[in-house]
């Protein structure tokens, strides 16, 4: 009793200290599933952002390893908790910096399933079988999840439980963005102003949050992705970037241009060079005249290994002190605590239900 009045009174100050540092802040949320590896697709289309949103003095940015989404459909326990910690090491090396944002577990914060099963009372199934990547990730499963369905349901949860103001979101996210804002809608209606309507922030360049396959450049580059050739991941080797670039589709044409709808293979390697070096695709394409495919191939290589030597070295050494990327965890899960408490206690006051933490 006495050790539940101390944590109390503790909880109860790191929130004030918390109020008071971020009053009148705009809150960012975000999150990433642990699974797989942390690839160029994921940073340029997603993490650069958070890394360049942190640094707004006038933003709280709150980002989240989403592990309770990636038991979605089957999954392996143990690899899980590895994938957790690489992904944090990942982030960590990609310039996610703790002391300026809120790096969290999603599965450390009970409060989100909480939330979740009061904003099921808000949702019809009909309203979620229609969205687009439930139907893709459900074709050909001989039994369908419930967890599958109600997966932007728990996304939603993930983000109004910080009350966000503003919310990162590729193409693929946008369908479940506007469930997010119908709910955020339908409980300050049902049961009084409580949440903003969190707005979506989209990549400034528009083909950093396309890039594609280098195996199957009709699909997106993805973590899921059974042949990992398709993606350059942020740890991998000089040697095997130039392999899987070697390796990458293009097409029977030699010459460098960029025009995705007839040559996304050739497209999606320029577009890979202007993120490295900044230049329009225009402008690689006119610097690399002189080169066939296969020479560009070679210092697209040179290129993208110098962009992402100081990340994997950051990454390996990170990967040797699993101490330090645990201490992070736990002061990001205290912080992220802080703030979904007195939300849920909100919540639970306005819809009759009892919270006793």
């Amino acid at each position: 009793m006495f050790a539940m009045k101390i944590y109390r009174k503790f909880f109860r100050l790191i929130h004030r200290s918390y109020c008071s540092k971020v009053e009148e802040k705009r809150i960012v949320f975000s999150g990433i599933q642990p699974t797989g590896s942390l690839h160029i697709g994921n940073y340029f289309g997603a993490i650069k952002l958070w890394t360049e949103l942190q640094n707004d003095s006038g933003k709280q940015c709150i980002f989240s390893v989403v592990d309770l989404h990636s038991i979605t459909l089957k999954h392996n326990p143990e690899q899980l908790k590895i994938d957790k910690f690489t992904m944090v090491a990942s982030l960590l090396a990609c310039g996610v910096d703790p002391e300026k944002c809120i790096l969290f577990l999603q599965s450390s914060i009970p409060h989100h399933t909480y939330l979740t099963w009061i904003l099921t009372t808000l949702i019809s199934p009909a309203r979620l079988d229609n969205i687009s990547q439930y139907r893709e990730k459900s074709q050909g499963l001989k039994s369908i999840p419930l967890s599958l369905l109600m997966y932007p349901v728990l996304q939603s949860a993930d983000i109004i439980l910080y009350k966000a103001n503003e919310v990162p979101v590729g193409e693929d996210q946008l369908q479940h963005m506007y469930v997010v804002r119908d709910l955020v809608e339908k409980f300050n209606v049902n049961f009084g102003e409580t949440f903003p309507l969190p707005e979506m922030i989209t990549s400034p360049n528009k083909f950093a949050v396309r890039l594609k396959s280098l195996r199957q450049p009709d699909k997106k580059m993805s973590k899921s992705e059974v042949d990992s050739k398709g993606r350059i991941e942020i740890s991998d080797s000089p040697e095997s970037i130039r392999e899987k670039i070697k390796k990458a589709v293009t097409d029977s044409t030699s010459r460098v241009t960029f025009d995705p709808s007839t040559r996304p293979g050739v497209s999606n390697l320029v577009a890979i060079w202007s993120l490295c070096t900044g230049e329009t695709h225009e402008k690689v394409c006119e610097n690399s005249k002189n080169l066939d495919t296969a020479k560009f191939k070679m210092h697209l290589a040179d290129n993208l290994i110098e962009y992402l030597k100081p990340f994997r070295l950051k990454y390996l050494d990170l990967m040797k002190n699993q101490d330090f990327i645990t201490d992070v965890m736990r002061h990001g899960n205290a912080r992220a605590s802080s703030i979904a408490e007195p939300t849920l206690r909100q919540v639970c006051a306005k819809t009759g239900l009892s919270l006793n933490l």
